[in-house]
């Protein structure tokens, strides 16, 4: 097998390490492990052995495999072992002082033509290579745990990297079986950046009150399609991993609002609470398994009342199908009678601003999100607002389950779980391209591959509406006087023409 880099050297043999080695075996590439501690390398060794054989006992190598590609992987006792290599990717502990120590040591080591690489998931590339003779053969080579099944790799370019060492970064990327995406030295690069949304707005909204974790979980899985909840990827991840990205991004982009992380998370970290390979987190693991509380059972309503429903509903059409569909009785008067059941849709605003401007009465008006067409989503959300009667609210769930379709009911506030986190997520992405960090295409092929979502960000835009998600984003605005809900000027100029359609807009 003709490969870029015949031979690399692998500098630190944690778990990113074993898997980039992996890999790079597997493309034709002798890798020569190098670690401090003189035990990690030969374990690392082992582990990638052990992990082939396993592949050949399931038939996913042929047989005698994983023998041929043992002789791929060499110990490398000391740094100077690594001097024939014509590629040294580091994946050592994430602190600027470490990795600007060992480039400067590999630079005195490597021939002047060798590439230097950084698995930094944070850190500057510019400022890891800011000592170096020749800054310009350093890039970022950033690739996510686990490495063989997560198949991106963002390739970052310091302020002085050649555009050809990323080039043939890109090319080796694309022989290990990974998709390269190309991304400026910025705070997150690709992935770390536009996932900001998704976890950080999802612990405001239990900051305030609004649902716990597991009903927050269950909203993102069930009505937008996420594989996992905000909490469950928290959990899985570890908040020591994850909550001091969170401090990083927010600092190294000077407090920037939309980045803000949470005393929720600071707190549980603090603890010990960090995740599932603790046993507890934001769940609590028996065996592995999360303990999740059952849900609420569906209140037992002797009749519904007459439902009307706000002219000024988001999907209205839609919606009153849907309740006629359920077996209700719609009122079709201009204001509600006494007796209705009022249903309010809003996008953004709070139900109790959605009343009080509509002369609804509060006491009997529930609010329910319908951002996303009702047919798919697996699940309904409803709102009460402060002064909601239990009737009422017991009623609506009632009537909104009735169709089998599980129902959560959450407190109010500005926005809905989905329309607040997506809302989020699409305003980062858009401003991501705003700043040029990347393109539109590459932003959504590392969403999609990096972190797992149903769609990039971008065509999640173009799925909900852009226009609807800019009135989302205004309404959060104006409930919250809050910057992290400003509309990004490159969403506010493309939300009448789409987003995804751009993907060709460098």
């Amino acid at each position: 097998m003709t490969t870029i880099y015949p031979d690399i050297g692998l500098v630190g043999t944690g778990a990113m390490g074993r898997g980039i080695a992996q890999i790079a075996a597997q493309a034709g590439s002798v890798v020569h492990l190098f670690d401090t501690k003189p035990e990690a390398a030969p374990q690392a060794r082992d582990h990638i052995l052990a992990q082939w054989k396993r592949q050949e006992e399931k038939g996913r190598l042929p047989a005698g495999e994983s023998d041929r590609l043992a002789q791929r992987l060499r110990i490398a006792a000391k740094l100077e072992d690594l001097a024939g290599c014509q590629l040294v990717v580091e994946a050592v502990v994430e602190r600027l002082d470490v990795k600007q120590s060992l480039f400067a040591q590999l630079e005195q080591v490597v021939a002047a033509d060798a590439t230097l690489a950084t698995n930094t998931s944070s850190l500057s590339v510019t400022a890891i290579g800011a000592g170096l003779r020749h800054p310009q053969r350093l890039a970022g080579y950033h690739f996510f745990n686990p490495v063989p099944l997560m198949k991106v790799v963002e390739v970052i370019a310091g302020l002085k990297t050649d555009a050809a060492v990323c080039e043939r970064l890109a090319g080796y990327a694309r022989q290990m079986g990974h998709t390269p995406v190309r991304a400026q030295d910025t705070p997150g690069f690709i992935v770390n950046h536009a996932g900001r949304g998704f976890g950080t707005e999802a612990l405001r909204i239990v900051s305030e009150g609004v649902a716990d974790f597991a009903t927050i979980d269950r909203i993102l899985k069930d009505q937008a399609g996420f594989k996992l909840g905000p909490f469950e990827l928290m959990d899985l991840t570890a908040l020591d991993v994850s909550h001091p990205v969170m401090e990083s991004i927010y600092h190294q982009y000077y407090e920037e609002p939309r980045f803000r992380p949470s005393v929720i998370t600071a707190q549980r970290l603090a603890g010990g609470v960090v995740g599932r390979k603790v046993g507890e987190g934001f769940y609590r693991y028996v065996d592995g398994v999360a303990q999740v509380p059952d849900e609420p059972p569906v209140p037992q309503v002797e009749a519904i009342p007459p439902v009307w429903v706000s002219p000024r509903a988001s999907r209205r059409a839609e919606l009153l199908q849907l309740v006629k569909n359920l077996g209700a009785t719609i009122e079709t008067g201009a204001s509600p009678s006494a007796q209705a059941l009022t249903i309010v849709a809003p996008l953004g605003f709070d139900v109790t601003t959605v009343a009080v401007v509509e002369r609804l009465d509060p006491a009997r008006t529930v609010g329910i999100d319908f951002l996303i067409e009702d047919a798919a989503t697996r699940r309904r959300v409803l709102a009460t607002n402060p002064a909601t009667r239990t009737d009422m609210r017991d009623a609506a769930h009632a009537l909104f389950a009735r169709d089998g379709k599980p129902v959560s009911v959450i407190r109010d506030s500005g926005g809905f779980v989905t329309q607040r986190v997506l809302a989020t997520i699409i305003n980062i992405a858009s401003d991501i391209c705003q700043q040029r960090i990347c393109s539109p295409a590459d932003l959504e092929t590392a969403v999609t591959l990096g972190l797992g979502y149903p769609q990039g960000p971008l065509a999640m835009g173009d799925r909900q509406g852009p226009t609807n998600v800019l009135e989302v984003l205004f309404n959060l605005q104006t409930v919250y006087g809050d910057p992290r809900y400003r509309p990004s000027p490159w969403l506010r100029r493309r939300g009448a023409i789409g987003l995804s359609l751009l993907h060709d807009e460098a």
